[in-house]
């Protein structure tokens, strides 16, 4: 079974100076039918003005990420880290038993375009914690996200693998998935035929019960792959 999840279908808030497309219920925007998939909690599409950010606030229990498409994450934690995250870097925290935090555009020429993606950990109480990583240029599969942090992924505490692919003009390819197993499908950039399903810029796929994913790019293309567990 494959669900398309178009973008122009999500949740929507403008505040001026914050543009903001919610995959699931977040904030004010509800709807029953999307509160999450798996252990996948929030995907947040954001574009943040020049100077402006969320100011400081707290989260607790929850594996928090964010990955910069365009500009510059100017953040700053309880946990003591000042830091700036450039675009094509991921950085993932752990919340934990709890931490306050803060994120701005840190440039004054562009806008700031992120997906910030949170995550159900496997326990709660956990010890907070950040990392943050650079990535080489998006080229075929690239692990993010895994357990147990192989392949010079970050490590997240839930079992799932988040996988970066990037796709040329027509390249075509295959994906096994495993019995049981939940996939969801972001695409991040272009144009990607998923057996048969036509998806664009923004799009989410909700995948289960499938063996394997025939792929297509009708062009340049980028998409994140959650393997996630059984509901």
């Amino acid at each position: 079974m494959i669900y398309l999840r178009a973008a122009k279908d999500r949740g929507h808030a403008n505040h001026g100076w914050l543009d903001s497309w919610h995959s699931f219920s977040f904030s004010d925007y509800y709807d029953a039918n999307f509160m999450g998939f798996s252990a996948l909690r929030v995907i947040n599409e954001d574009r943040i003005a020049e100077g402006k950010g969320f100011g400081t606030h707290p989260h607790k229990d929850m594996e928090i990420l964010t990955y910069v498409l365009e500009g510059t994450v100017e953040h700053q934690d309880s946990m003591g880290n000042k830091e700036q995250i450039h675009a094509g870097e991921f950085q993932i925290m752990s919340a934990g038993t709890g931490i306050r935090h803060s994120e701005y555009n840190g440039r004054d020429d562009i806008p700031l375009h992120l997906y910030q993606i949170w995550i159900l950990p496997q326990e709660a109480g956990l010890t907070p914690r950040y990392e943050q990583r650079r990535f080489d240029a998006p080229q075929g599969r690239q692990l993010v996200l895994s357990p147990d942090a192989r392949e010079g992924s970050l490590k997240v505490f839930q079992d799932m693998t988040l996988t970066r692919w990037a796709l040329g003009a027509e390249a075509q390819d295959t994906l096994a998935l495993e019995p049981g197993r939940r996939v969801w499908i972001q695409v991040v950039r272009g144009d990607v035929d998923i057996n048969g399903q036509q998806a664009h810029a923004g799009d989410g796929l909700a995948i289960w019960d499938e063996s394997a994913l025939s792929l297509r790019a009708a062009q340049d293309s980028e998409i994140l792959i959650f393997d996630l567990p059984p509901v």
